[in-house]
Parts: C-alpha cells; sequence; structure tokens
C-alpha cells in the first residue's frame, strides 16, 4: 500500500509539474485547444446582439485564435518556475531570481498582443478579484463594444502558465472593472501597435513588490529592469528577423 501510495503522489506531481511548464510550441495547433480556440469565438459572439453575429465573425476568430497563441508564447517568455505560488515568489524575492511571471504581468502581456489589431465590435478591459485581500488576482477580459459590465468573458494566462483559462461572468461578487489599468495599457499599446513581444507595460524599479513605475515614463530609462528589457527586445527582433512576435 505503501509503494501505491508513493507512486501515486509521484504521477500527481509529475502532472502538475508537466502542467505548470510553460506549453510546447505546437500547442495552440493540438487538437483539443483548436477545438478551445472555435468555442471561444462562439462565445464572443454570444456576447454580440444576434444582428451583428454575422459581421463581428472575423474579429471574434482573430480574438480568439490569438489569445490562445500568444497566451502560450507569453509562458515560454516568461519561462515560468514549475507552480505559479513558487514562480511568483522568484520574482518578488530580493535577488529577483525572475524578471517576470506575476498574474498581473501576464494580463498586461496578453493585453498587448490582443492590441495588435484595431477592434470594431469588441472592447478589451482590465479587471480584479480580491483586491486588497492577499490572494488578488488579474486579468484580461472582452466585452461587446455596446455591451456594459459584467457581460464579458474573462482571459487568464497566467493560471495555467500560458494555457488559456476562459471564465464566463456568472458569479462577479468579487471582481471588479479596473477601468484606470485599461486606460493605461491602451495609451502605451494604441490599436495597431508594433511593439515586441519583450516590451513590457511596467518596469521594476526596486526590490520590493510595489516598486514598479510605467515603462514609458523617463524614470524608467534609469533602471536595470528597463535595460534588461532593451536587450530582451533586441534579442527577440533579431531572432524574429524584424517581426515583433512569432506566433
Amino acid at each position: 500500500m505503501r509503494n501505491l501510495l508513493l507512486l501515486f503522489f509521484i504521477a500527481v506531481s509529475l502532472g502538475v509539474v508537466a502542467c505548470q511548464n510553460a506549453p510546447r510550441l505546437d500547442y495552440a495547433e493540438l487538437p483539443h485547444v483548436v477545438k478551445k480556440r472555435q468555442d471561444l469565438k462562439e462565445k464572443l459572439l454570444q456576447l454580440q446582439p444576434e444582428s451583428l453575429r454575422s459581421a463581428a465573425g472575423q474579429e471574434a476568430l482573430w480574438l480568439a485564435d490569438t489569445a490562445y497563441k500568444a497566451a502560450a508564447a507569453i509562458a515560454r517568455y516568461n519561462d515560468p518556475i514549475l507552480v505559479n505560488w513558487l514562480n511568483n515568489r522568484a520574482v518578488n524575492s530580493r535577488r529577483n531570481y525572475r524578471q517576470r511571471g506575476l498574474c498581473w504581468h501576464y494580463q498586461h502581456d496578453l493585453y498587448r498582443e490582443l492590441r495588435r489589431r484595431p477592434l470594431k465590435y469588441y472592447e478589451l478591459g482590465c479587471c480584479l478579484r480580491d483586491q486588497g485581500r492577499g490572494g488578488e488576482h488579474h486579468v484580461v477580459y472582452v466585452k461587446a463594444k455596446s455591451g456594459k459590465w459584467p457581460s464579458i468573458l474573462m482571459l487568464d494566462a497566467w493560471w495555467m502558465s500560458g494555457r488559456l483559462v476562459v471564465e464566463e461572468a456568472e458569479d462577479m461578487e468579487d471582481w471588479m472593472d479596473d477601468p484606470k489599468c485599461a486606460a493605461r495599457l491602451n495609451v502605451i499599446y494604441p490599436e495597431g501597435h508594433k511593439l515586441p513581444l519583450e516590451h513590457w507595460a511596467m518596469i521594476r524599479t526596486g526590490s520590493s513588490y510595489g516598486e514598479y513605475i510605467y515603462s514609458d515614463l523617463p524614470a524608467a530609462r534609469n533602471t536595470a529592469q528597463w535595460k534588461y528589457m532593451q536587450k530582451q527586445m533586441k534579442k527577440g527582433l533579431q531572432a524574429r528577423k524584424g517581426k515583433p512576435f512569432d506566433y
């Protein structure tokens, strides 16, 4: 019995580790993920009034495909350490064992990728759960341009380390809209922008959790992380022959 329990523990542990590693390069093209992309497209269309669903079809398709592909690419770049809580500790440590990987990093990164195309029928937003309670969580949401909160779909690239989690607005008691975050990201990432995958909306200025500033502020240029980001952007663009992303 003891050996069986040990084997069970090892199997579960390996499953957790495999799940938390960044997705493989062809993840978004796996049959079950292609199905999820199609499901997300249909859910996005359900946000629209019936009279606009046909016209919004291509935009919904682009959003669904890009969300899954970009989430996986973001995780591969962030290179998560096994489980999310451990990765967060590595990012927040005084020695900064990881440059990035917090949930709001993933939120900003996914927002950046979904701003690469002007949207006519949909609108992006940011929302958060449990603000100030110690377990705060941040995600991107999508709504119809004519829709109102909370008629949204929440897109979480962090929870499963790049395997996009889609949540419908059912129980929104603990969630709140964060329009200030979305407004600031809209300035940094205007619709149709060409900034590379390695660009970050916020830059760490110190070793503690709260020491971040927006990357477009002049003060950000004096930080070690801003200089590191510049090197990463240059390296990525060279590898992709000038293309801002490769997913």
